[in-house]
């Protein structure tokens, strides 16, 4: 088996990025945790529940990314990397899970407060806003993968949870006025939901092998067409094998009256997926126009 990791070189790099965001992620979680318990802070304690699923979903890509490094076999001809792809969906299967309880706790705080010590609640989440200013810093440069991408967004929502568990905390402490953290609450809420949404989404489009984000394929279709020689092309297909790795299949006809060798077309195809499209993994099957006349005859003395 060669197939192999080629297409995405900062694999490395994004492995050792998501290490240092899970342990930043992990340290703050357990500090939210203390001070939503001793602050009686449900905005406190959402936010350490967004980073409990953070600290999961970076976990798991983490291991996904350990999994797909692995060598390719002859049961798996392509290795191990839709292990990544099924990580990003579980991960946005718990989110959504987290949002739901998250709003069904805000509804009973609705209808009746707790007394909130809004000092706690802030330092806890100034320190909260720090570490994950740090995560995003770590992984904003590698967001090729969608593992990195999901933990890019979990620690996004994490920031922009922090300042509005701080604004709450502010508006506590100033006015006295409890109901701002259920309020804050559902906000978070709202925001884990849409991230999980998207999530699902790309992956679920990935498991479907869609057409990847950014390409048309009919454009493809009519670039290749353009290419000197190629008369038709038939049997077009592009998906992704994981995040970063877009593949193409197709079967070209060759015109009648081409100069070009049959490696020369090939060669210029390839290189026109390769640089206009940053398709790297090409399957190509170049047929001679008497192959295509001698498949279209039997085809139509079938439906005859």
């Amino acid at each position: 088996m060669t197939f192999n990791g080629s297409f995405r070189p900062s694999i490395k790099r994004e492995r050792r990025n998501l290490f240092f965001a899970l342990a930043i992620t992990a340290s703050v979680m357990v500090a939210e945790v203390v001070g939503g318990w001793l602050s009686h802070s449900l905005a406190l304690v959402s936010d350490a529940g967004h980073m409990l699923v953070d600290v999961m979903a970076i976990s798991l890509a983490w291991f996904a990314f350990r999994l797909s490094s692995r060598p390719a076999t002859p049961k798996r001809s392509y290795g191990y990397y839709r292990a990544e792809i099924l990580a990003a969906l579980f991960n946005g299967m718990v989110l959504m899970l987290v949002s739901f309880y998250i709003f069904y706790q805000a509804y009973h705080r609705l209808s009746s407060p707790p007394q909130i010590k809004p000092v706690s609640m802030l330092l806890v989440a100034t320190i909260g806003l720090a570490a994950n200013l740090s995560g995003i810093w770590l992984l904003s440069g590698s967001r090729q993968s969608l593992n990195i991408k999901g933990a890019y967004f979990h620690m996004l929502g994490d920031t922009i949870s922090s300042l509005g568990v701080i604004g709450a905390g502010l508006i506590i402490l100033l006015t006295g006025w409890v109901m701002v953290d259920p309020i804050v609450s559902i906000g978070i809420g709202g925001i884990i939901l849409v991230g999980a949404y998207r999530l699902m989404k790309e992956a679920v489009d990935i498991l479907m092998e869609s057409t990847p984000k950014g390409i048309e394929l009919l454009e493809v279709l009519r670039a290749i067409s353009a290419v000197e020689g190629v008369r038709e092309v038939h049997d077009l297909h592009i998906w992704t094998i994981t995040s970063g790795m877009p593949s193409l299949s197709a079967h070209l006809t060759m015109r009648e009256s081409c100069s070009q060798t049959p490696e020369r077309v090939l060669l210029a195809v390839r290189r026109l997926l390769k640089e206009r499209f940053g398709i790297e993994h090409t399957t190509l099957q170049l047929e001679p126009p008497s192959l295509s006349c001698t498949v279209q005859e039997e085809e139509h003395n079938k439906e005859v």
